[in-house]
């Protein structure tokens, strides 16, 4: 089992989402003990934002297709072949002003790509990528969910859509909310977040 991880907090691992994340990657390797995970650190500006080689590519037609392979267009296929040869997907992510942070929208922007990762058809568009669990970690420091939320949240709808456009629709989301609400409140989203790995890892179909 390959497991690739995408750690997209600039505080890498001091902070909540790493944290989350590491801890549904432990529970991903005791199902499956031989997994092999493959850690991409985005946070801090680690990635570079597509360029005028990969906009090129992609405004090339179906009847004259670019060739080109320089600039950020080698950094997107290697992006893609690293998703592709996953069997499973983690994100631990922080949530920024209401949506994803930069370093995982250029992530996204690399791997959601016309004719590699993603064909447009008469009923639009449509997955290249075989399916497989997407266990995203969030972390946020006011309440996006619940009877309790103060904030909207444009960071899972997006997240759910973007991702099943390159087909991932097995699409798992864990938080810790209201972590910049004191320290009662950090303890309480990570017992609420730790209860709901529990409920779906118990399950017999979890990894599934």
């Amino acid at each position: 089992m390959n497991i690739l991880y995408l750690s997209c907090s600039p505080r890498g691992a001091a902070s909540e989402s790493h944290r989350l994340a590491r801890n549904i990657i432990d529970r991903l390797r005791r199902h499956a003990p031989e997994a092999v995970v493959l850690e991409r650190a985005l946070g801090g500006g680690a990635l570079p934002h597509i360029d005028g080689s990969y906009a090129t590519t992609l405004a090339a037609s179906h009847d004259s297709p670019t060739d080109d392979t320089t600039g950020t267009l080698a950094v997107s296929d290697a992006l893609i072949d690293e998703l592709e040869r996953s069997d499973a997907l983690v994100i631990g992510t922080p949530m920024h002003n209401f949506t994803v942070p930069s370093a995982l929208k250029a992530w996204i922007d690399h791997v959601v790509r016309a004719r590699r990762t993603f064909d447009v058809g008469r009923e639009g568009k449509l997955g290249r990528l075989r399916d497989r669990p997407v266990y995203i970690a969030v972390s946020s420091g006011g309440v996006f969910s619940g009877d309790r939320a103060r904030q909207p949240d444009f960071l899972t709808p997006y997240l759910k859509v973007v991702l099943a456009v390159i087909g991932l629709r097995n699409v798992h989301f864990f938080s810790v909310e209201g972590s910049a609400l004191g320290a009662q409140a950090l303890t309480d989203a990570r017992a609420c977040a730790e209860r709901a790995l529990q409920r779906h890892f118990g399950r017999a179909d979890a990894v599934h």
